[in-house]
């Protein structure tokens, strides 16, 4: 059963960040569309300077109430 609700819910985010470029999870967090920046890179192999490409990726964003249960307040 939870294989199952994890599935449907993985659908339904996925469906919905294509759709509106974020999938909200109240009291949770939520998923949200990124656009990261052309940039320079080194290969590790060689040190040889390498062009990474821009792309798009996804982030999760936690929500305020999960962080206060989980990061003590300073």
């Amino acid at each position: 059963q939870a294989k199952e609700l994890f599935e449907e819910l993985g659908n339904l985010a996925s469906s919905e960040v294509q759709e509106s470029g974020e999938f909200v999870l109240p009291g949770f967090g939520k998923l949200v569309l990124s656009e990261r920046k052309a940039r320079e890179g080194r290969n590790p192999a060689t040190g040889e300077t390498i062009k990474i490409p821009a792309k798009t990726t996804l982030k999760f964003r936690l929500g305020k109430t999960m962080k206060d249960s989980v990061v003590p307040k300073k």
